[in-house]
């Protein structure tokens, strides 16, 4: 079969169902449009935007804009030129890794060009065919992917139940023993916030379970750094485990609003193995001097502005309280992620009304979740506050999912009458 005639006849996992909707610029690859922050425009109206993870309300931000067009002014999108390791290094790039290193309490840091490309290819570094992985089920794709980089090398991996301890520690007993027959050493991956649930790593746990087994502990902060703890530095900051991380990973594309990443550790010699080690960075053009300089700003702003996180907080609290008074269903989250779970009877087309009449007759937008993500039956919308709402925004908000929900219960979605409903 000719490759492109393959692809034609099955557009993946995701593409197939986006195709049988023709739900692009919809539901996927939606364009909103117009200054970035809490009100946008999608498809000509404006909307009350709970979409973006911009939780400190840096994307837009006068004094980040004034830094990144000074920047870009003052070195232009090219320099440095090439590969770190070979011209393409800087006393900017190497400043902006210690202060991120010691924002988070590490000794050293990688600056890295992309998050999920970045803990991708760290993982395949950290572990050869002697190693195994120990990951959480709901582990995020980039983790996933760089498990899979490592499978191709005929290494071994074990899954344990979402946040389960008793699941962690029975395959800890399996990965220590087919370690010790290899002769190779034992990586356990989690995450700090979980970015759907946004329910928190038990990190304090699996610290606790250093003392019986012997592994190392990789953490991908996405939406923990700048949001948890009390200066920021993340979960493990939160729960007072941060020195037990024997790897932070975070990326600049949730708290910073911006583009990049960094891996940090307490053992510099790991650092430096990862700087000569790491194909995808070793490989590839440095990261542009107005991000580093850009970044830089954020970092001072997070450091020195706890207001922004503290405006952030209210804002979670104010919209996660009023949800569970309302009656809805928002999980386990301890982050300012917020899911909110209703339930469907009518299947897609249900769905894809319920959602137009959110988007189009009250104005907001916010990523919706179906199966297999979570269960059939089940919706998820995906709630993310940021320091730039208002608590005007959050009652707006809740009163819109109240008519919603009824609207659910009462099957309203499910007649083609609603129809005249969102045109």
């Amino acid at each position: 079969m000719d490759i492109f005639e393959k692809l034609r006849n099955n557009s993946g996992p995701i593409g197939t169902p986006a195709k049988m909707l023709n739900s692009h610029h919809y539901f996927s690859f939606p364009m909103l449009e117009g200054e970035l922050g809490p009100r946008m425009r999608f498809m000509g109206r404006e909307v009350l935007n709970w979409s973006l993870n911009n939780y400190l309300g840096l994307a837009n931000h006068p004094e980040v804009r004034k830094a990144d067009a000074d920047a870009a002014a003052k070195w232009g999108l090219a320099y440095p030129m090439g590969a770190r390791m070979m011209s393409g290094n800087s006393v900017l790039h190497e400043t902006f890794e210690k202060e991120l290193a010691q924002f988070v309490g590490k000794t050293d840091a990688f600056l890295l060009n992309y998050g999920y490309q970045g803990v991708m290819s760290a993982i395949e570094c950290l572990c050869d065919h002697r190693d195994v992985i120990v990951y959480d089920a709901e582990s995020h794709a980039c983790l996933i992917d760089g498990i899979r980089l490592h499978k191709a090398k005929l290494g071994e991996y074990y899954k344990f139940n979402h946040n389960d301890m008793v699941s962690l520690e029975k395959n800890l007993i399996r990965a220590t023993k087919l370690a010790e027959e290899k002769g190779g050493g034992v990586l356990v991956i989690t995450e700090g916030v979980f970015g759907m649930s946004g329910k928190v790593g038990d990190l304090k746990a699996i610290a606790e379970l250093k003392k019986k087994y012997n592994f190392r502990l990789l953490v991908d902060d996405a939406h923990g750094f700048g949001t948890m703890g009390e200066t920021g530095a993340g979960v493990g900051e939160l729960l007072g485990v941060q020195d037990e991380i024997d790897l932070y990973f975070s990326t600049f594309a949730k708290s910073m609003a911006a583009i990049g990443a960094f891996i940090a550790s307490n053992d510099p010699e790991i650092i430096m193995f990862l700087k000569y080690n790491m194909r995808s960075q070793t490989y590839a053009k440095a990261l542009p001097m107005p991000y580093v300089e850009g970044c830089r700003k954020r970092l001072e702003m997070i450091k020195q502005m706890p207001e922004l996180r503290e405006k952030l907080w209210e804002n979670v609290k104010a919209m996660q309280d009023g949800l569970r008074a309302r009656g809805f269903n928002i999980g386990e989250t301890e982050s300012p992620v917020t899911p909110v779970f209703l339930h469907s009877e009518g299947g897609v087309p249900e769905v894809t009304r319920m959602v137009r009449d959110l988007r189009e007759n009250m104005g907001v937008f916010c990523s919706i979740v179906v199966y297999p993500v979570v269960p059939k039956g089940q919706i998820m919308l995906r709630i993310i506050p940021t320091a730039s709402h208002t608590l005007e925004d959050v009652e707006y908000t809740l009163n819109a999912f109240t008519t919603l929900a009824d609207k659910l219960k009462n099957r309203v979605y499910q007649s083609d009458a609603v129809q005249e409903v969102v045109e």
